[in-house]
């Protein structure tokens, strides 16, 4: 599964806009958006950001579990 369709599934699994997904994370709303779309690949940082609030590892977080 691709990164930009996990984070999407994710997100939508908590019911969260992705505006609040940006004041939980501190991650601008711009570049989660972008994520999700497959625009941009997230940094490292963001990635870790982003397992870290959903509670799965990095390896399910980027498809290779």
């Amino acid at each position: 599964m691709l990164i930009s369709t996990k984070l999407y599934l994710l997100r939508r699994e908590r019911n969260l806009t992705l505006q609040a997904l940006h004041l939980k994370t501190g991650i601008a709303l711009a570049s989660l958006s972008s994520y999700e779309r497959g625009i941009y690949a997230p940094s490292l940082e963001n990635l870790c950001k982003l397992a870290d609030f959903y509670g799965v590892a990095l390896d399910e977080l980027i498809g290779r579990i």
